[in-house]
């Protein structure tokens, strides 16, 4: 087994992965200083609690599709071809053949599921590391060498169609993240009134970058006085009361103080 691992710029320094809490960061790259020369990992929840990250951290990074879970624990680096080259002579194939059987490479040398409506319905959390049996038996229905990928756009029928309701984890996974760098808080995406304001506020036709928006006003009104710093959090931003305000607000800096600013409406 090589004892050497690489990182790629073109991953780590992507939109994407800066904009993640630190602590899924940090996350990320253990578990890419550990993974076999497959990029398989087995040990995730052992990892994550080493080094203070939580179950949190790995949803994002599964939402932000920087790994792949499986139902049995073990994790699979989704880029990991792109991180690492190893040459064949160091290289030892991973000892998870079943997981491995289930990838296939894409052309730009990342890892995804056959069919990967498998990891698409895995939107809450006991889904996520132990999929449902709609998932399970879908999976034992593919032909071997999945010689019937889904398409993108069948992958996003199905993940409404199964579930009954439109799953937004991804998207919450991506506004949760964004807050938390932005504030430098921890808000968690498995609590409860955290998802409730954002699906609500999506399923009324809301996009993930008007969440930035409202994220990037209030931030930069707020974060200099600490009497409004405490009003940085979901329950606030996202309120149904405050959302479409907040998002119809211009802020511009006015005069030489930087705490200092006009609103437009």
């Amino acid at each position: 087994m090589a004892t050497r691992r690489m990182f790629s710029r073109e991953i780590t320094e992507s939109d994407a992965f800066c904009e993640m809490p630190l602590s899924s960061q940090a996350l990320y790259f253990h578990l890419g200083m550990v993974a076999d020369d497959d990029g398989v990992v087995n040990s995730v929840k052992r990892i994550a609690r080493s080094i203070g990250a939580n179950e949190d951290d790995l949803r994002i990074l599964a939402a932000r599709k920087f790994i792949i879970p499986f139902e049995s624990g073990v994790i699979v680096i989704k880029h990991w071809r792109i991180n690492n080259y190893i040459r064949g002579d160091r290289k030892r194939d991973s000892k998870y053949e079943e997981v491995m059987a289930r990838l296939t490479v894409q052309d730009n040398g990342s890892y995804s599921l056959c069919g990967q409506l498998c990891l698409d319905v895995q939107a809450d959390d006991q889904a996520l590391f132990g999929m449902p049996d709609t998932c399970q038996s879908h999976v034992s229905q593919m032909p071997d060498k999945c010689q019937h990928r889904l398409g993108k756009d069948r992958i996003g029928e199905d993940r409404e169609t199964l579930s009954g309701k439109p799953d937004f984890s991804e998207q919450i996974g991506d506004i949760v993240g964004y807050l938390n760098a932005k504030t430098g808080k921890t808000f968690r995406t498995s609590t409860k009134n955290t998802v409730k304001l954002i699906n609500a506020r999506l399923k009324e036709g809301y996009s993930v970058d008007d969440f930035k928006k409202v994220i990037d006003t209030k931030v930069a009104q707020w974060a200099r006085d600490p009497k409004f710093s405490a009003y940085l959090q979901p329950s606030t931003l996202f309120a149904p009361s405050h959302f479409e305000n907040y998002l119809n607000e211009v802020t511009v800096a006015v005069g030489r103080g930087a705490g200092k600013y006009a609103k437009y409406d």
